[in-house]
């Protein structure tokens, strides 16, 4: 079967054709926020075709896409997802359609884009295998890298979703405790503005429709409940992490700030990528099997930028290129332990994966391992070096499915830059 082709033009290489349409909240020329589906260099205004009355077919409450988030919309659950692309697939195909729908669409750069959904819960986890591995053996060095729980479910945290932010939004350097020696709980910490500030390229899955506490889903369940992926960068400071971690895991190190992007993949969008996820050994419980296919075929990147490389008019570098492809926990396990134990989820709750590492040099997904810690800081075109984050630099992650001899799915980018404090004072290079 042949792809549609689009009557508005779509630049090639676009991460937005027509074979996506990922659905978010913009201000289009400083108004009210309200939905949009984005398509090459154009935004289409849903509430405009509502208006039009152009979602023929489609049951859709009035007012549904002139709210400032999603929520409502994902609660309806995957038949009218399914439905509102298929029409709007339709009227973007159709060249009968091309007067009655061009009056809905504005250029991408006129909107400002916000979070799409309200998030009432983020949950964060530690699903790549590679990273895992990876810190195991720069934290227990002579031991197994992968503690024995790590294979048997998937390891997580509950984040604060307060501080989910989009992408854009300025990443303040936080303080808190940390030990001298930076090894140990022991020594007498100091308080202090974390030095070794982070980032984490993970991808994000929102639910759409939730579940009653009580009535947990089930892996066979999980496209039911999932409405679609983004990009995710868990900010970590990991000085305030190290000291704090043990006994019961991440809370200031991770809660200051979690940047998402602000395009959400459907997970029709995403369905010709999915490939099958890595075999799990040992067995997993019965309750985290999956006979579907759980892994999705995304290539995703981080690239940074000094403020010494804008004042130069040097473009950011990539500086980590890894792929979703391998991720030990697929995103159906991860909603299924959310709820194993009767806890509910609603519409526009937001989970991660954790960070994604590849096994090779170039493919971690955060600097604590690119860097071994530290140890080995990687340089930069303006001839400086980074162990961690300094004020001024600027993070911008990156994924794609396809983009080959098929179509280029893009989840867009999500983008942050440090800045030294609450006032938003930049105490970066010179």
């Amino acid at each position: 079967m042949s792809e549609p082709v689009s009557w508005l033009p779509v630049p090639a290489g676009s991460p937005f054709p027509i074979e996506n349409l990922p659905f978010g909240i913009g201000c289009v020329n400083g108004g009210a926020p309200r939905a949009v589906v984005a398509i090459g260099n154009h935004a289409v205004v849903l509430d405009a075709l509502m208006d039009a009355r152009l979602f023929a077919g489609v049951d859709l409450p009035s007012g549904l896409f002139a709210e400032p988030t999603l929520n409502r919309f994902l609660a309806l659950g995957r038949e009218t997802w399914r439905a509102t692309r298929n029409r709007l697939t339709k009227l973007l195909t159709d060249p009968a359609m091309r007067d009655r729908a061009a009056p809905a669409l504005v250029a991408r750069s006129d909107v400002s884009m916000q979070l799409p959904v309200t998030i009432g819960d983020y949950v964060d986890f530690y699903s790549s295998i590679h990273h895992a591995t990876n810190l195991g053996r720069l934290f227990r060095p002579g031991a197994v890298p992968l503690l024995p729980n790590w294979r048997r479910l998937p390891v997580g945290y509950h984040g604060r979703s307060g501080t989910v932010i989009t992408s854009g939004e300025p990443i303040h350097r936080p303080s808190g405790l940390v030990s001298p020696s930076n090894h140990t709980s022991e020594d007498e910490p100091v308080y202090q503005r974390s030095s070794a500030l982070d980032f984490e390229l993970e991808v994000g899955f929102v639910v759409g429709v939730g579940n009653e506490r009580g009535d947990p889903i089930s892996t066979a369940a999980g496209a039911e409940h999932l409405f679609g992926a983004c990009l995710v960068n868990d900010w970590s400071a990991r000085d305030i992490q190290s000291y704090e971690y043990q006994p019961l895991g991440p809370f200031l190190g991770k809660s200051f700030a979690t940047s998402m992007s602000p395009w959400l993949v459907t997970l029709d969008a995403l369905e010709p990528y999915r490939v099958r996820q890595p075999v799990q050994d040992p067995p997993v419980a019965p309750y985290l099997e999956c006979t579907e296919s759980w892994g999705f075929d995304l290539e995703l990147e981080v690239w940074l930028q000094s403020e010494k490389m804008r004042r130069a008019g040097l473009e950011e570098v990539r500086v980590s290129a890894t792929r979703f492809a391998d991720m030990y926990w697929t995103p159906a396990q991860q909603l299924a332990h959310i709820t194993v134990n009767g806890a509910s989820t609603r519409p526009g709750d937001l989970f991660a994966s954790g960070t994604v590492s590849g096994p090779e040099p170039g493919t971690e997904g955060s600097l604590l391992e690119a860097t071994w810690g530290g140890e080995r800081p990687i340089e930069l075109p303006d001839g400086t070096t980074r162990a961690f984050l300094l004020d001024g630099d600027r993070v911008v992650l990156r994924g794609w499915a396809g983009g080959d001899t098929r179509p280029r799915i893009g989840l867009g980018e999500v983008a942050g830059t440090v800045i030294g404090d609450s006032t938003g004072h930049l105490t970066g290079e010179g």
